[in-house]
Order: C-alpha cells, then sequence, then structure tokens
C-alpha cells in the first residue's frame, strides 16, 4: 500500500510536468504536421525510452555525481543546446509546404523511419540535463531510501508510459485533419516559428544551472 501511495505521488507531480510545453512538445509537434502521426508516435516513444534512461541512473545514483559535477552538468547541457539550435535552424531554413507535398509518402517514410524517429526522441530529451536534477529532487522527496530499487524502476516505467501516451495523444490530435491542413496552410511561417522555438529553448537550456 506504502507503494501505491508513493506511485501515485510521483505520478500527480509527473503528470503536470509532461503537459507544461518544452522542446520535446515543439518536437513532436513538428514531426506530427511534417511526418504525420506515425512518425510522432515513434518520437514519443523514443522520449519514453530516454525517461528510463534518465529514472536509470537516478535510482543507481548517477545522477547525484552529474548534478554535483559542474564540467558533466555543463558537457550534457552545451550537447543538449547545440542539438536543438540544429533542429531550430534546420526547422527554420527549410521552404514552405502545400497540402499535397506533405501527404505522408513511402519517400517519406523511409526518410523518417522508425529508428531515426527513435533516435530524434532519444537524443532531444537525454541531452537535456535539466530532468537529472527534476528526477533526482522527486525521488529523493517523494520516495523512501528503503524502497527496493526494483519498484523505484517499475515507477519509472509508469512514468515512461505516461509520457508516451501523452505524446500519443498529442500526435493524434493534431495529426486530425482539420488541425494539421491549418498548420500545414502557414507554410513556411510553420517552419519558422517552430524553428525560433527550437533555438529559444535551446538557448534556455543554455542559461541554466545545475543549481537551478
Amino acid at each position: 500500500m506504502t507503494y501505491i501511495f508513493e506511485f501515485l505521488g510521483l505520478m500527480a507531480v509527473f503528470s503536470i510536468f509532461i503537459i507544461v510545453p518544452g522542446a520535446d512538445f515543439a518536437v513532436i509537434l513538428r514531426q506530427s504536421i511534417v511526418h504525420g502521426r506515425r512518425a510522432a508516435i515513434m518520437t514519443g516513444l523514443g522520449m519514453g525510452l530516454s525517461l528510463l534512461f534518465h529514472v536509470s541512473y537516478t535510482i543507481l545514483g548517477l545522477g547525484l555525481i552529474v548534478s554535483k559535477s559542474l564540467m558533466l552538468f555543463a558537457m550534457i547541457k552545451w550537447a543538449g543546446v547545440a542539438y536543438l539550435v540544429y533542429l531550430g535552424i534546420k526547422s527554420f531554413r527549410e521552404p514552405g509546404f502545400k497540402v499535397q507535398e506533405i501527404e505522408v509518402t513511402a519517400e517519406d517514410r523511409k526518410s523518417a523511419s522508425m529508428l531515426t524517429c527513435l533516435g530524434m526522441g532519444f537524443v532531444t530529451n537525454a541531452l537535456n540535463p535539466k530532468p537529472v536534477l527534476f528526477f533526482l529532487s522527486l525521488f529523493s522527496t517523494l520516495v523512501h531510501h528503503d524502497t527496493p530499487a526494483l519498484i523505484q524502476f517499475s515507477y519509472g516505467i509508469g512514468m515512461a508510459t505516461a509520457l508516451v501516451a501523452w505524446f500519443a495523444g498529442v500526435s493524434y490530435f493534431f495529426t486530425v485533419k482539420t488541425i494539421r491542413d491549418r498548420f500545414i496552410a502557414s507554410g513556411k511561417w510553420f517552419n519558422r516559428i517552430t524553428g525560433a522555438a527550437l533555438v529559444g529553448f535551446g538557448f534556455r537550456l543554455a542559461l541554466s544551472r545545475a543549481a537551478d
């Protein structure tokens, strides 16, 4: 029963965390509009796998090491900044598109393969050092130190499932034809806005500190 209350407490806080728009949300939005539902869902799955990665090293105690090491934190942070800025500039420079051009063709599916989308989702989330501090503080505050590691990992599976489910819902919403067509109609402005948003998230990450 204690474990159930621990899990519910974690999920209550985590549910608020995942619905706040950030870089992950911007990437899912862009994947939904440009490559379609399948690509967006696979990208969200990659983010869920990355969450398990964060939870795993938090349970093992490595998160504490990263949070205390300015060098390690900075290395992860600047790698994340570079990747977000790269995605943003790439998006910003892409030309506009027409509705008939954005339909997911066989070539689109090839370029936006399952492995590519999984990788994008995983890297986008994994190179953000803020989850290190988030999960470290979350588990140290809400999870008793006597809770077995296997139980703690099961909490992580529950949170990863919630994250994937949330982004699957976002993917379905933004790939509804009427909604997707409105974004597509914005043409290159959609590319520029999402590109600027990703660069902005990169700059915000650049200004973050391990003590935040």
